[in-house]
């Protein structure tokens, strides 16, 4: 990428991504946008991010996911993404030029738009936002600065950077993104949970500024903005029919009530060529006192008591537009401050501090020694306990790790052990995160399998891995010491081994057996692998009992799968049951034990860790009979079972929680925390505690999913951050987490992440 410094002639500009800068078109908070043209003379409009923003690995990763998704838009009314290179030092993104005015340039040099061109706008409007949809986005910010006026018909720009964008919210809190005037209701009041309806309820403000050249909603201060989005009904004057009818529904405060883009397109197509403008009504008595915004809004002031509660006000005088205090009560989401003023250029994002009542309760754990809603004041610690942070990484010898990324820690007695990409198995205080041991040369890339009994078991390559043998032993290590006390060679890079009752049960080097080894090494027993359906098998523990879940076919995903049962002692097996092809083990609820369901074998190659989940599993171990749980909205993720319910998480951060027993979704939540570990549940607090890459903590409300805190990201924790799968478990109340080649702990109750490490 070459730059030249800003101001130079449009010659000698340079060129991003080999493409010839011509002309500068705008910039905004979040970059530049280019006039360039291609090699075959394509023109296109380039968005070069600024450096900050580049620096940022959250911000990179939803960009780059912004990107692909941007890529599946390729409607008629849309700007397509012809290129891009989201880890170029300064990540960008090249979409087909329209020229053309945007709608905000036309309306102020032409005027409001008559009933022909209003159609064809909204037709084209709804038609992009339904591509745009289908595609997995949700623009947020559909303004008419962001809708180029072409010959052929609107365009509608921006839908790839703007979901990207909104990333900021993980990095400084409260950071919000959108246009005050065009934004939703819910954009203010939980914008992690916004919609495709946030975007019908923006085409409605949009189609009522193109008719009349005002906006529906438009006070003096983006504060008082937002507040009149949230609470007031909107100013439609000189708004005729049938577009009245269309816009009000458009404009409904609640999402479910405004109408999807098929209804909205039949509407829309009703319209005749020439709109008869509402008479605009006579000026209105109003209130002697003074009223933010126009004539009958209720101030903020008024609704709030001392304390942040709701206050009875006399604001239905009767005089004002009919937007009294029982519109209020309906809706109730006050804004608190105002972080800073609102820029609308080139990007046009603004960037607002809010909180609403029901978002109050996330800080409390912020706050030191305030007690949360469940549980004690102060948490149950490991003696001596203080936050510490503890770099794992050491010397690998040089020797390639196991390309596995599932670094973590495993529990022990007053301990942590963990293991991982670039660090071999090392033994941690869970008090003050001093190294006590180190074992090995070879760094694994995956977590250790389990300590009892004095001893730690892990896994290791040969002595001769560097020359291409990928055979994986499973390691036996003192706990004390850190020493091998044993290892047996069980299979390739993927084999697995578990602990049960009785020892460790693994699969053979050969894969053709089932092996178990007691606590000394010695072999207990083998069992085969093979009929029925034994060419692909995996060791599962479910209730401290050996079992094995076996295919017949080459392809796991191609045939159903059979449940095995071991004896404990002496390995006789027995077939339990049958499942599905997609079936994974989640772990016993009830004494039944429970299994996942994908809902399309093909998607498992093609997204890994954001699978669609069809259904549930239940099996009776006794009677082997079998009970498929059907889930009616097929989330998608990776399913973890934890406190009796399924957590599926999506890599974008959403999380859904579904009943272990029913299937029926119990909540859903869009955190916006970037690449989550799975969930561990606090019995303390009633939370469920998470994990992201960047070392940033998150905890959600077991029963709502509602958010109770989240930390910052942290910085330096190796080169491996970006790769890993993060992970965390729980020392006493005391959270231990793994993010990149760092491990660190903190209070549930003061979680602010350390910044000191350990020895």
């Amino acid at each position: 990428m070459s730059l030249s410094p800003e101001g130079t002639d449009a010659e000698s500009m340079g060129s991003i991504g080999g493409y010839e800068l011509i002309d500068r078109l705008g910039s905004g908070g979040m970059g530049v946008v280019y006039l360039a043209r291609a090699a075959s003379g394509r023109q296109v409009a380039v968005k070069l991010i600024h450096a900050p923003y580049a620096r940022d690995e959250e911000f990179r990763v939803r960009f780059r996911q912004e990107v692909a998704a941007a890529r599946r838009v390729s409607g008629a009314f849309t700007a397509p993404v012809v290129d891009a290179d989201p880890d170029a030092e300064q990540p960008w993104m090249a979409t087909l030029y329209v020229p053309g005015r945007t709608l905000s340039e036309t309306v102020t040099k032409e005027g409001p738009l008559g009933g022909r061109e209003l159609r064809t706008l909204g037709l084209g409007l709804v038609e992009a936002l339904r591509d745009i949809h289908q595609a997995g986005l949700v623009h947020r910010d559909l303004k008419p600065s962001n809708v180029l006026m072409a010959e052929d018909g609107p365009r509608v720009i921006d839908f790839g950077i703007s979901r990207a964008t909104d990333n900021q919210a993980l990095t400084v809190t409260g950071r919000l993104i959108g246009t005050p005037p065009f934004m939703s209701p819910e954009q203010f009041a939980t914008p992690r949970d916004v919609t495709a309806a946030s975007d019908v309820f923006s085409l409605g403000s949009l189609l009522v500024y193109a008719a009349t050249g005002t906006r529906p909603f438009n006070a003096d201060s983006p504060y008082m903005t937002g507040y009149q989005v949230m609470h007031e009904a909107p100013v439609l004057d000189g708004v005729g029919e049938p577009l009245l009818s269309i816009v009000e529904r458009c404009l409904d405060k609640d999402p479910a009530a405004r109408p999807g883009t098929a209804e909205l397109h039949r509407m829309l197509r009703t319209l005749p060529d020439s709109l008869e403008a509402a008479a605009v009504p006579e000026p209105r008595p109003q209130d002697p006192r003074p009223r933010p915004g126009r004539p009958g809004a209720v101030a903020p002031t008024q609704v709030m008591g001392e304390s942040g509660g709701t206050a009875a006000t006399g604001a239905g005088t009767g005089t004002g537009t009919g937007t009294g205090t029982g519109r209020v009560r309906r809706g109730r989401r006050v804004l608190v401050s105002l972080a800073a003023a609102l820029a609308v250029t080139g990007l046009s994002l603004a960037t607002m501090r809010l909180v609403s009542d029901s978002d109050t309760t996330p800080q409390r754990h912020k706050d030191s020694g305030s007690p949360t809603a469940r549980g004690p004041r102060a948490a149950a610690l490991p003696a001596g306990w203080e936050p510490w942070r503890t770099d794992l990484t050491r010397d690998s010898g040089g020797i390639d790790p196991i390309s596995y990324a599932e670094s973590g820690c495993l529990r022990g007695r007053d301990a942590v052990y963990c293991a991982g990409s670039g660090f071999t198995v090392t033994k941690v205080d869970a008090a003050s995160g001093r190294t006590l041991w180190r074992s090995g040369t070879n760094p694994q890339e995956v977590r250790p399998v389990g300590a009892r009994g004095g001893l730690v078991y892990a896994y290791s390559l040969p002595d001769d891995a560097a020359a291409g043998n990928r055979i994986r032993k499973l390691v036996a290590l003192d706990a004390g010491t850190g020493k091998q006390r044993w290892a047996r060679r069980i299979g390739d890079v993927d084999a697995e081994a578990h602990l049960f009752s009785r020892g460790v049960l693994t699969i053979s080097a050969s894969t053709t057996e089932f092996v178990a080894y007691a606590s000394s090494g010695a072999e207990l027993w083998r069992s085969s692998a093979s009929a029925p359906g034994g060419k692909s098998c995996v060791p599962l523990v479910l209730g401290g009992a050996p079992y094995g879940l076996c295919s017949s076919d080459d392809d796991p995903y191609g045939a159903p799968m059979s449940l095995v049962r071991f004896d404990a002692s002496d390995g006789t097996r027995s077939d339990v049951a049958t499942l599905p092809p997609t079936a994974e083990a989640l772990g016993v609820v009830g004494g039944q034990f429970l299994f996942s369901v994908l809902e399309d074998p093909n998607k498992v190659a093609q997204s890994v860790g954001d699978w669609s989940y069809a259904g549930l599993v239940r099996v009776n171990p006794d009677s082997g009979a079998v009970k498929e749980v059907p889930l009616a909205e097929p989330p998608r993720g990776s399913a973890t079972l934890a406190d009796g319910a399924v957590y599926v998480v999506r890599q974008d951060g959403v999380v859904t929680a579904v009943s272990a027993t029913t299937g029926k979704q119990l909540w859903r939540r869009a955190t916006e925390v970037e690449g989550l570990s799975v969930p561990v549940f606090s019995a303390t607090y009633g939370d469920l505690y998470f994990a992201n890459r960047y070392g940033r903590l998150l905890a959600l409300d077991r029963d709502t999913g509602a958010e109770r805190w989240r930390t910052s990201s942290m910085d330096d924790l190796g080169d491996s951050s970006g790769d890993n799968t993060p992970s965390l478990l729980l020392v006493e109340d005391a959270i231990v987490a793994v993010a990149g080649d760092t491990v660190f702990s903190v209070r549930p109750d003061r979680p602010a992440t350390p910044s000191a490490t350990g020895g």
